[in-house]
This record gives structure tokens, C-alpha cells and sequence, in this order.
């Protein structure tokens, strides 16, 4: 039998593909942009007919229906990273976390630590060859479809065919679910004055032929913006969007030097606009693959001039890093910041570099503090921290004494606060500050 027959023998309806699901099963759902939303719907439907079901995840562009109170005992949320549509269930205890490494997420899958029952995944339709993309979610779906029992798969002619490690064959698939929805489109909020003068200052840093780690949100889209008159940059990151492709088509980002994977971007996934969907269908510049290699801090390593940028929610005077969690109250988790912040300091000529704004709540609560507050999460270690970058400068802390950190902490502080950190630094760690 081809595998065009045994596609068409496997098409089933979302409900039907969901009725597999038994009570105390684990069931894996990519995220992101790739959401499997038919299979969802179709999971929630189901879910009151069902009992001690866990939904793994890591993040997600999805509604909250699926982690309402109304569905505890049924379908209980275990997320990997805190998406805003689990957060206030994690919070109460309805949905469960479990903190992780983004590259130690799928070995948890392969290994059977968090053994997968189901897989909900969405993919494009089958090349020639019947080969589905992952499209724009490669990262720890293709491990866990790999390690699941069962791979449900919504095919979506809107899902972009990227390529790299991020195929499955249709044999591999055991139920398809055809869909035709256009996927979830993540929008750059315009940067403000603050983050696009802490895009300046981390691009000042930047060298001409550096790697990238770019993310998302205001920060990384303002260094971007900032990078136009640079010179043959090339991106290693776990995830993009579309501020890439403004450098592609500038001729500023060509990869050509990049020491691993040299002419290719190389990435896990990707969150964005139909633009940048469109960019990297079938485009053979782009490469994803799996988390557990892309997020490898020595392959990381192995691209010489590593910029990782990474954000924080709060540092303190010794340079430890809070980005997880806001005291007790859990906000996302760990991410590949860790992995690349690794990366990038065994890199040669890498550059690890953490970004926040220097205050929050409209300038009453600085986010340089003495120390994180009780119950925080310290995600970077004092020890793995290089540069710290606020819209008031630069603070190299690599090699530094605890007195020089917090003084170039300080400098880089808010001024109305700078006062108040040199008494607390005074007090809390006998440290006087000139």
C-alpha cells in the first residue's frame, strides 16, 4: 500500500481522533503558533467524560477553556513554560509546572520521565514523497510525536513546509484530522523610548559577523531595528520572528560567516505574522530542528561571536537573575536562557548578555534590586553572568568582585533609586559604595 492510500485510510473527524483518549492518560499538545485548535476543541468536548487526564505543554497561543475549574478532575495543564493562558491556573493549584531547561524538555519525553501516551501535533500537508513539515513549531513536538504512543496530527494547508529536522512521514501518523484555518498570528508591540535605547546600547555592543540569539517582544525587535548598518550577521536562536526578515532583505543578515551551519538561520520555532510564514515556506535558508539540539549549549558554543540576549524580570547587586517568577507567584520558567547565556560564554568572542528595563510600575519599583524577593527563582546564576544592559548603559560583571558588580549595577539603575541600592548594598553586604 502507498502511503497516499494509507493517508486517506487515517483521515478521521476531530472527535473521533480524540475518542482514543482514555482516562489517565498523558497527551502531548504542540504550542506556540501550531496549536492544534480543531483537536483541542474536540479534547474539551470530550474532557468531562474523562478522568486524570494530563495535558503537557510548553507555550502556548491559546485560549484558557481547556484549564477551567469546571474541568479539574478531568483534564489537568502541565506546562513546561508558563504561557498567559495557564498562568492564573498554575497560580491556583488548577494546572501544574514543571520547571526544565528547554533543552533538557524533550530528553524528558525520550526518556520516559514524562512518558507520552498521545501526541496532538499539526503539520503541513505531505510532500511528494508523503513527508509532513512541523512547520512553524519544530522544537519539542518532534521529540514527543517521536516518543508518543499515538501521533494525532491536524494537516493544515496554512502551515508553512520549513525544513531541516522537521519532518514526520505519514506512516508515522496514526490519526489525521484535515484542517483549513489560518494559524495565530503574534504581533510586535511598538517599542518605546526605553526599550529602543536598550536596543541601542546591545547594539553598540555587537560585532560586525556576530551569531544571533533573537526573541521576541520589544526588546530584541528594538536591536534589531538597530543592527541595519551592520555587516554579515547570522542567527543561531530558539526562536525568531519577523524582524529577521527585515535583515534578510537588507543583506544585513547572510550567515555566510557563521562557524556552525554557515548560510543557514537555525531555529526551533517561530511566533510572528503571515509575512514571516510566507518567508520561510520552502525557503532553504532556514533550518529548524529540534530543541534539544538547537538549545545544546555546546553546539551553541561551536558559532564563534554567540550574542545571546536574554530578558530578566529583576537582577540583584550580586548579579543574580530572576526571570522566572515574580516572589512565590510563578510567571513563565526557564526557558533556553540558561542554554544560551552557556553558549554564548564559551563562545569565542560570545557575547552573554541579559536586558531589562531598569524600573517597573511606571518608574515606582526599580527591577535592579538589593536582593530578589523572597521566593523568586533565580534562573542565571551570579556566576554565569557577563553584561547587564538597562536604557542607562552597560555593567560588565564578568570577573568582577561583589564591590565592582554592584557599583556598575548601580550605575545602570534608574537614578531615582541609586541612592537607596547604595544604602541597601551598605547594609545588606557591608559593601560601601563610592
Amino acid at each position: 500500500m502507498g502511503w497516499l492510500e494509507e493517508y486517506n485510510q487515517k483521515v478521521v473527524s476531530a472527535d473521533d481522533a480524540i475518542a482514543v483518549i482514555k482516562d489517565g492518560f498523558r497527551v502531548f499538545m504542540t504550542g506556540n503558533c501550531a496549536v492544534p485548535q480543531e483537536l483541542l476543541s474536540a479534547l474539551v468536548r470530550r474532557a468531562p467524560s474523562l478522568y486524570d487526564v494530563e495535558l503537557v505543554q510548553v507555550l502556548a497561543l491559546a485560549g484558557d477553556d481547556y484549564v477551567s475549574p469546571e474541568l479539574r478532575e478531568h483534564l489537568r495543564v502541565n506546562t513546561l513554560f508558563i504561557s498567559a493562558n495557564v498562568r492564573k491556573a498554575v497560580n491556583e493549584g488548577r494546572a501544574d509546572f514543571t520547571p526544565a531547561f528547554l533543552s533538557e524538555i524533550p530528553g524528558l519525553f525520550a526518556s520516559g520521565i514524562i512518558p507520552i501516551d498521545i501526541a496532538l501535533v499539526q503539520v503541513s500537508p505531505p510532500d511528494d514523497h508523503g513527508y509532513c513539515s512541523y512547520g512553524v513549531e519544530v522544537g519539542v513536538t518532534k521529540t514527543a510525536a517521536d516518543a508518543a504512543g499515538i501521533v494525532i496530527a491536524e494537516v493544515n494547508p496554512n502551515m508553512p513546509r520549513t525544513l531541516g529536522d522537521s519532518f514526520i512521514h505519514v506512516t508515522k501518523i496514526d490519526f489525521i484530522v484535515e484542517v483549513d484555518y489560518d494559524l495565530p498570528e503574534f504581533s510586535m508591540a511598538g517599542g518605546g523610548e526605553i526599550s529602543n535605547q536598550i536596543g541601542l546600547n546591545i547594539a553598540q555592543l555587537i560585532p560586525d559577523s556576530a551569531t544571533l540569539q533573537t526573541g521576541i517582544g520589544e526588546i530584541p525587535d528594538a536591536v534589531l531595528k538597530h543592527l541595519c548598518h551592520h555587516q554579515h550577521l547570522g542567527v543561531h536562536t530558539e526562536l525568531f520572528s519577523d524582524g529577521v526578515v527585515d535583515l534578510v532583505e537588507r543583506g544585513v543578515l547572510t550567515n555566510e560567516h557563521k562557524t556552525f551551519h554557515p548560510g543557514k538561520i537555525i531555529a526551533g520555532f517561530m511566533l510572528g505574522s503571515k509575512r514571516l510564514y510566507d518567508f520561510v515556506h520552502d525557503n532553504p535558508i532556514v533550518e529548524l530542528h529540534p530543541t534539544e539540539y538547537v538549545n545544546d549549549p555546546f553546539n551553541i558554543a561551536r558559532n564563534d561571536r554567540m550574542v545571546a540576549i536574554n530578558s530578566a524580570i529583576e537582577v540583584d547587586l550580586t548579579g543574580q537573575v530572576c526571570a522566572d517568577s515574580i516572589g512565590t507567584r510563578f510567571y513563565s520558567g526557564v526557558g533556553g536562557q540558561v542554554d544560551f547565556i552557556r553558549g554564548a560564554s564559551r563562545s569565542k568572542g560570545g557575547l552573554p548578555i541579559i536586558a531589562l528595563p531598569s524600573t517597573a510600575r511606571d518608574d515606582t519599583v526599580s527591577r535592579i534590586v538589593p536582593v530578589l524577593k523572597e521566593g523568586a527563582g533565580v534562573v542565571t546564576t551570579r556566576n554565569d553572568v557577563h553584561f547587564v544592559v538597562t536604557e542607562y548603559g552597560v555593567a560588565d560583571l564578568y570577573g568582577q568582585t561583589v564591590r565592582r558588580r554592584a557599583q556598575r549595577l548601580i550605575d545602570i539603575a534608574h537614578p531615582k533609586f541609586r541612592d537607596e541600592l547604595a544604602e541597601e548594598c551598605e547594609k545588606r553586604y557591608r559593601i560601601l559604595i563610592d
